[in-house]
């Protein structure tokens, strides 16, 4: 059996009187992409943090990190050479060009000369970014300045990658493209954890995730088999709360639930026939029917919206 790439085991952190983690627990398998998901504030990025050492965990006799065989509260260095970070926020050298920036960061890994040229050069063609190898940072696109962090990540060659939301703001055309590379990295064998706000991306990149909630785990599992078991196949959501009393007959029935709990009446099913005899009853445009994805889940075990801010 393959050892696994990081075990966290019992962790807690605390800010203060404000609890981050709260006593959680996972494991990542080598070679799979594992997702934190949640609300602003469950706990995402301190739990990344701590696993790549820049935060450490509360005291406890109990609490474990293991990443590769190292714990990162006493041997971060050791860590921080297995691992590639992806932050959150572009935190690239303005006054630098895109090779310079990469040129950079390979000497914090004692990476220079032709070795450094040609691991550089490899990366900037993987990320597609050949054409702007000498272009200032402020003039690169979103787009291209998330392709060149996540560059400069993979220039210590990582076993691990961190990706703390890595396509945040991105058009939907450069996320499938760096969904792509993501995936080619994995192939290659390369352990990601990952934590996003987009729930395609969760479903397209991970192997497994944890959805948080207030620093504790509330489900764990499979993208597909979390939604299989776990949540009806269909979601009515209707927009516009004014027609509501037009179905309000409708909502004590068996075969739905109803959600009252965002601006948006939500309405799940197993059954698609009861939902269109709902729909039935509505204008066009005061409602959209689609099939149950992980925000959904989210919603049904704790209440909030996984971009809530509180």
């Amino acid at each position: 059996m393959q050892p696994s790439a990081i075990t966290v085991r019992s962790v807690y952190k605390s800010f203060g009187k404000t609890r981050a983690v709260n006593g959680l627990s996972f494991t990542v398998k080598q070679a799979e992409c594992f997702g934190l998901l949640g609300p602003n504030g469950a706990g995402k990025t301190t739990m990344m943090k701590m696993v790549y050492g820049k935060a450490e965990r509360d005291a406890s006799p109990e609490g474990v990190i293991n990443v590769l065989g190292f714990d990162p509260q006493y041997n971060p260095l050791n860590v921080r050479h297995l691992l590639g970070v992806v932050p959150q926020d572009d935190n690239l050298d303005g006054e630098l060009n895109v090779y310079q920036n990469l040129s950079l960061f390979a000497k914090f890994y004692g990476l220079t000369g032709s070795a450094a040229e040609i691991a550089i050069g490899h990366l900037i063609e993987t990320m597609e970014l050949t054409d702007k190898k000498r272009s200032k940072i402020r003039e690169l696109s979103g787009g291209m300045k998330r392709r060149l962090i996540i560059a400069r990540a993979l220039l210590n060659n990582p076993k691990i990658l961190i990706l703390d939301e890595p396509t945040t703001g991105l058009d939907p055309q450069v996320r499938h493209m760096i969904w792509d590379k993501l995936r080619l990295m994995k192939k290659s064998g390369i352990t990601m954890l990952l934590t996003t706000h987009y729930m395609e991306e969760a479903f397209q990149l991970c192997d497994n995730l944890i959805i948080m909630h207030k620093g504790q785990m509330i489900i764990e599992g499979q993208p597909r088999e979390l939604l299989a078991k776990s949540i009806e196949k269909y979601v009515l959501d209707i927009v516009n709360k004014d027609s509501t009393d037009k179905i309000f007959d409708c909502l004590n029935s068996p075969a739905i639930r109803a959600d009252l709990s965002t601006e948006t009446l939500h309405i799940y099913s197993s059954n698609i026939e009861a939902l269109n005899e709902i729909a039935s009853r509505l204008k066009p445009g005061d409602y959209f029917l689609r099939a149950a994805n992980l925000e959904d889940l989210f919603i049904k075990t704790t209440g909030r919206a996984l971009d809530d801010a509180g």
